[in-house]
């Protein structure tokens, strides 16, 4: 009799512990679901930056041959980054005056950077970081 007792009474004393531990380890568990999702937007963020980059490219590739203008080429940039503010997306396309820039098997360099900050519970992880994506294209 005694020894059932005091299990009783032990289960009695440690009845807040479950709600003690999950306080501690909340924290934990939210920062860690948060810190996954910042990732999933960075990797969007890049993916969408390589998709302008290999638009833009393909883009530059007509401005050799002749009807496309350089504006053209960023915009074919921005259209294809769907999802990302535009104003922040930056596109630079090697300069088509450079002699040999028309030539068969000539390079065409598009590079895209699209600015980002993973910012998880107030506290700024990754402040001022960029993704950028270069594809570079030949006229064949």
């Amino acid at each position: 009799m005694t020894s059932r007792r005091r299990t009783h009474e032990n289960l009695r004393s440690e009845r807040g512990q479950t709600a003690v531990e999950f306080a501690l380890v909340a924290p934990l568990l939210i920062a860690l679901l948060l810190a996954i999702v910042q990732g999933g937007i960075a990797f969007r963020s890049y993916i969408a930056v390589t998709d302008a980059a290999r638009a833009a490219a393909r883009k530059a590739v007509l401005l050799r041959i002749g009807n496309t203008t350089q504006t053209d080429v960023t915009n074919a940039a921005v259209d294809a980054a769907g999802g990302l503010d535009q104003n922040k997306l930056g596109v630079s396309v090697t300069d088509p005056d450079d002699p040999g820039f028309s030539q068969a098997g000539s390079t065409v360099v598009v590079t895209v950077t699209y600015p980002y900050t993973i910012d998880i519970l107030g506290i700024a992880v990754c402040r001022d970081c960029s993704v950028t994506s270069t594809m570079k294209d030949r006229l064949e």
